[in-house]
């Protein structure tokens, strides 16, 4: 079971239709175009556009299985008292006084860019289930840091 927001539902939705709709056709038209050329035993365009069509049934498989697997959460349910999977947390980093704010999202809808990290992450992991005022240690790469949340807001 994945669960994850109807944002990014929706996104993982209008990926698979571009690649089945536009990606595909493409590869598809390009082993035609290569075929047409002769002999495929020495035709690198034949054997590039071959194993392009399979990367891509390959992607096409992942998101219609994560797809199959997927559950939309409904925010209006969750409180915002305990960290959880679609929150936004802001923490105060205890060892450099440096705040920062992430929101708890599935795997797929991860993109730290955008301040959303997955729920799977150290980070995140240590998050879980904590309230407003806790300090959390979290063992990253560069060592262990400690975290105050400060405010948690959906």
């Amino acid at each position: 079971m994945e669960y994850m927001s109807q944002e990014g539902y929706d996104k993982l939705v209008a990926e698979l239709r571009q690649l089945e709709s536009v990606e595909l056709p493409r590869v598809r038209e390009a082993i035609a175009e290569a075929r047409d050329k002769g002999d495929l035993s020495e035709n690198f365009e034949y054997h590039a556009a071959k194993r392009e069509q399979a990367r891509l049934l390959g992607r096409i498989r992942f998101k219609q299985r994560v797809l199959e697997f997927a559950r939309v959460i409904d925010t209006k349910r969750l409180g915002s008292d305990v960290v959880g999977l679609l929150t936004r947390v802001e923490m105060t980093n205890l060892r450099n006084g440096a705040r920062m704010a992430y929101t708890i999202v599935s795997p797929h809808e991860a993109n730290l860019r955008e301040g959303k990290i997955s729920v799977k992450s150290p980070v995140a992991q240590a998050l879980l289930n904590k309230s407003v005022g806790d300090v959390v240690e979290v063992r990253v790469p560069a060592g262990v840091q400690q975290l105050r949340i400060e405010s948690i807001t959906l």
